[in-house]
Formats: C-alpha cells, structure tokens, sequence
C-alpha cells in the first residue's frame, strides 16, 4: 500500500499577454468602412487620401493598396449578402452588434468568401484586426462568428440563407445579388426582360468597374494616352473615339496629359452622351453651348473642347460653389472661349433663348453607377425618388426655355429609373405639373454609332452588362416654339 500523497501536478505558467499584430492594410480597410458608415463619406473619396498618406509613410506598396481597395470595395458591394450570413451566425438581431464590430466581421466574411485568401489566414488576419480596433473582448466573438462562416463557401451559404426565387425572386435576387429589393424591383422594371438580363445587370454593379480616361478632342489624343500607359496595359474604348480603357487601373494622375488637363477620368457612357449632344443636328447658328449642371465638370470639358473646334463658345453653370470651382479646374487651359459660374439652374441668370445647344445632366439617384459608388445602394431610399423628381423636371423646363427655337436640348440622369428618366421628359412635354414644352423628340440612337442594343429609341438607355458602361440615360429634344 502507497501512503505517499498524490504527486501535485506542476501548475502552468501563466500565457504571456501578446500584443495584436498591427496590419496598415486591414486597418486602413477597416478605417474606410467607418468612414463611410460613420460620416456618409464615399469610398472614392475617402480612399484615395488614406492610401496616399499610407504610402508616404513608408512600407505600404501597390500590392498593398490593391488589397486594401479590393477589401473595402469587395465588402461595400457584398454587404447585403455578408449581412444575411453573419445574422445567421449571431444570437442577435443585426442592429443590436455594435457597427465597428458589424464592419470588422464583414471584411472577414469578404476575405473568407470573396477572395483567395486562405480561410486560417482571413481568420486569424481578422481577429488581429479586431484585437487592435476593438479589443480582446470583442475579439473573442468575431473569432467565433468568423469560424462559423468557414463552414460553407459561398455558394453553400446562399443556398441556407436565400429564399427560394420560386417563391420571392426579388428577395432571391437581392440577397444573392447583394442589393436592396426595392433597387432589384426598380431596374427589372427598366429593363422589362426576363430573369437573365436582371441577374446579369446585377451581376455588372458587383464587378469592379475599369478605369477610363478621354483624351479631350483638340487637346490629347488617344494614341498619345495610349503610349503613355504602354499598349500592353491600354485598350481603345468600345465605343467612343476619345476613350482610353486602362486594363490593370493604374494612377491615372500619374500621366502627363491628366495632370495639364488635356486629358481626364472619364466613364465612357459619360463621353457618349456629349458627344451625342454635341452631334445632333441644330436648326441655325450653332455658337452658344450650356452646360447647365456642370459639376463635376467632366461633360463640361468635353463640351468645351468640342466647342472650341467650332468656334462656340461654352457657359458651365453649376449650382454649388464647391462644384463649380471643380469645373473650373476641368476647363481650364481650354482653347475655345468659355465660363464658369455659380448658379441654380431652376432659377437662371441668362435670358431665355440664349443657346443653340443645352445639356442638362440632373442630380438623380446614381442607381446607374453603383458599381463605382456601392454603398449608394444602402443609403438610397424609394422616397428619395420623390424628392428628386421636382428638381429634375424644373431643370428640364428651364433648359427648354434656356434654348432657342431650333436648338437642341439634352436630358440625361446617371439612373436607370423609369421615375428619373422617361417620365420626367413625358410629364414635362406634356404639361404635368407645369406648362406643356413645345419641344419634339430627337432619336439619339443614331448619334451613338455602332453602340448596340440602344432599344426602340427615341431615347437611350446605356447599360453596365451590355455596354460596359455606367447606365446613362439620355433624350434629345429640339425646341419647336
């Protein structure tokens, strides 16, 4: 018999406390989501400034900023369907996990079921994250909903946390699709096509959108853009003569002819509705353009360089001050006469019949560029459309009184919307709400050459899955009286 006591089993030294791992890329990531959410900021805008000082720092590359854009442009479109599958791994309604949190386990599900990036990798990544941004507490329960994640790919989560499409196909669609439904049950009306057209323009808002530049007419051109990108990384545009397509991004302030303004950052649907303004046949003179919502400027300079060719000249007004100084800096070094002021286009300072040539392209609800603005899709309401709709028919009316008899008006909205495109110009022809324009129709479809797929005209709809391009709308009309 042993009567010794039990041998004590040495205790264990306590674990060291380990600091997080501090990764610039994922907290850059991470920065620029709360900006978005925090302060409604854009992803455009808010990025470019933090990569720029990132750089400065030293030790972050192209590799770097690649990664972080991805991270934070992947996450922003995938939301809603990120936001399905992390509520099916809480205990809690959504709204109840505290935002920062909520923005940490969306860039995990990204890496997890959005990229590449090893599952232990975008795991254990994300955790550091969360250690550095949130604490260790929290830490612990974005460890354990981030490991529930890696249960399924993404196709295996869509088929648990989708309905059925046989049983509510918007709501199929905009969680598979990742956008609100009532942005589902608006462009499927625009498009009035069946299942495939609405999945592929869905599919299109998701995709990460090229960068294009437009080698302004007289002043660059597109063999000069292209030998300054170097053919192996440029591509001609699809359809307008001025477009330059960067085929790996780029820095596109980086080229000389961006940096003097001869040249610029451009969507191509942008550049076809210029030029198709530009090209459509006047009745008369043809020596005073206006650009009656101006800001950015992009258009703007477009118009003024195609202007310049003929001898017109180009008035640019735009309503915010801030605004306009960008189209100032969009013009500037034009060679043709030109202004710029700061005005409300609903309110004019210029005599009616003054132009021969109007483009008005009207604030909207940027339904048609959300593969460059994502989070536009989340903060849009249906209301929003209300509170456009008096606005942009006000400037319609006013661009028809602006132009003279013969002249020619431009009606285009970055928007898709039935509400924001052909009902605006019926309801303004026709007398609703205000005195009916004596205006007729002019068929823009012609004033495109070789862009396919314009519909029955007479006006045109571009289309990010057809066209490559943001959905620009566009109508052309011609004073009558």
């Amino acid at each position: 018999m042993n009567d010794r006591a039990p041998r004590r089993q040495p205790s264990r030294p306590a674990k060291p406390y380990r600091r997080p791992q501090k990764d610039p890329v994922r907290i850059l990531a991470f920065e620029a989501l709360r900006a978005v959410d925090e302060r409604d900021a854009y992803a455009n805008l808010v990025l470019p400034p933090l990569l720029r000082k990132a750089r400065e720092g030293g030790g972050f590359d192209a590799r770097d900023a690649a990664l972080a854009t991805e991270l934070v442009y992947g996450t922003l479109r995938r939301q809603g369907t990120y936001d399905a599958i992390i509520a099916s791994c809480v205990d809690r309604p959504l709204r109840e996990v505290d935002p920062p949190v909520l923005d940490v386990l969306s860039l995990g599900a990204h890496q997890l079921l959005g990229t590449r990036i090893p599952a232990h990798a975008a795991v254990s990544a994300s955790v550091e994250l969360a250690r550095v941004v949130l604490g260790d507490g929290r830490a612990k329960f974005v460890n354990a909903v981030l490991r529930k994640i890696t249960a399924h790919d993404l196709d295996g989560w869509l088929e648990r946390v989708a309905p059925p499409y046989e049983d509510d196909p918007e709501a199929h669609l905009a969680v598979v699709h990742s956008h609100p439904r009532w942005i589902v049950s608006a462009l499927w009306d625009a498009l009035g096509g069946g299942r495939a057209g609405i999945e592929d323009l869905l599919e299109a808002d998701n995709e990460r959108p090229e960068v294009t530049l437009v080698a302004r007419p007289g002043r660059s051109t597109v063999e000069e853009l292209m030998a300054a990108v170097g053919e192996d990384s440029a591509l001609p545009g699809r359809w307008s003569p001025y477009a330059v397509r960067l085929a790996e991004g780029g820095e596109p302030g980086a080229l000389q002819a961006v940096g003097e303004g001869r040249a610029g950052v451009q969507d191509e649907g942008s550049q076809l509705v210029a030029l198709a303004l530009a090209h459509a046949p006047v009745d008369g003179p043809d020596a005073r353009w206006l650009d009656g919502c101006a800001g950015p400027g992009g258009k703007a300079a477009m118009l003024g360089a195609l202007a310049a060719q003929r001898g017109a000249s180009l008035l640019a007004s735009e309503k915010q001050p801030h605004r306009a100084r960008l189209v100032e800096r969009a013009l500037a070094g034009n060679p043709g006469p030109y202004q710029v002021i700061a005005a409300d286009g609903t309110r004019p300072p210029w005599r009616p019949g003054s132009f021969d040539r109007v483009l008005v392209d009207v604030p909207c609800t940027g339904l048609g560029a959300l593969r460059r603005r994502p989070e536009a899709r989340w903060r849009r309401r249906p209301e929003d459309l209300d509170g456009f709709a008096p606005l942009q028919r006000g400037l319609l009316r006013e661009a028809l009184a602006a132009v003279r008899v013969g002249g020619v008006v431009g009606y285009a909205t970055c928007s898709p919307h039935p509400a924001e495109t052909r009902a605006v110009v019926e309801d303004v022809l026709k007398g609703r709400g205000g005195p009916a324009a004596s205006a007729e129709w002019i068929d823009a479809r012609p004033l495109m050459p070789g862009v396919p797929a314009l519909g029955d005209g007479p006006d045109v709809q571009l289309w990010p899955h057809m066209h490559g391009t943001d959905a620009m709308y566009l109508a052309l009309l011609r004073r009558t009286a």
